[in-house]
């Protein structure tokens, strides 16, 4: 079991995290995507929605990770290493991960920084010498939790896959 004794009600609301099974995989694409556009996070007349949603492709060319109460997803995040179809800036020694999500009803519980550090612990476990991410500019709350966990900024390897879309890069040495 994990929780963050952190949260107002860790003790009320233990949680697992796992590996996604074939069963869960549109309810997790789901999870994903409304995590996403409640906090207004898909830019408008983009498609990543679709990216988002498609969880049996990330379980299948990455590795799907979800945190679940044992009868709810909680969250979810998608790990890559090197060389992964979905890796974005990880290079040969770091793991890397993205589309974190926590679904409203798991929202202040600690689940995302959990799943945060199951990534770091994934990458220690593997040898790498850092875990690395993208987050738009705008992700501020996310940002708030890798800092928290020992992230730094790496202004250096920001990047933008469309015009109007800021990634910034943050790195956690191992």
């Amino acid at each position: 079991m994990t929780t963050d004794p952190t949260a107002p009600d860790a003790a009320a609301r233990p949680f697992t995290i796992r590996l996604a099974v074939p069963a869960e995989y549109a309810a997790v694409g789901e999870l994903t995507v409304e995590a996403y556009a409640n906090d207004g996070f898909i830019p408008a007349g983009s498609d990543y929605g679709d990216t988002l949603r498609a969880a049996a492709d990330r379980a299948e060319r990455a590795e799907l990770w979800v945190a679940t109460d044992g009868t709810d997803l909680l969250g979810t995040v998608t790990y890559c290493r090197p060389g992964s179809f979905y890796g974005e800036i990880g290079q040969a020694h770091e793991g890397e991960f993205r589309m974190l999500a926590v679904s409203a009803k798991a929202r202040g519980l600690g689940v995302g920084s959990a799943l945060t550090e199951h990534c770091i612990s994934r990458s220690r476990d593997l040898g790498y010498t850092h875990v690395v991410l993208s987050s738009a500019d705008y992700m501020k709350p996310a940002h708030r939790i890798y800092e928290r966990l020992g992230f730094t900024r790496v202004p250096e390897r920001d990047w933008s896959p469309r015009p109007g879309v800021n990634l910034y890069a943050f790195s956690l040495a191992l």
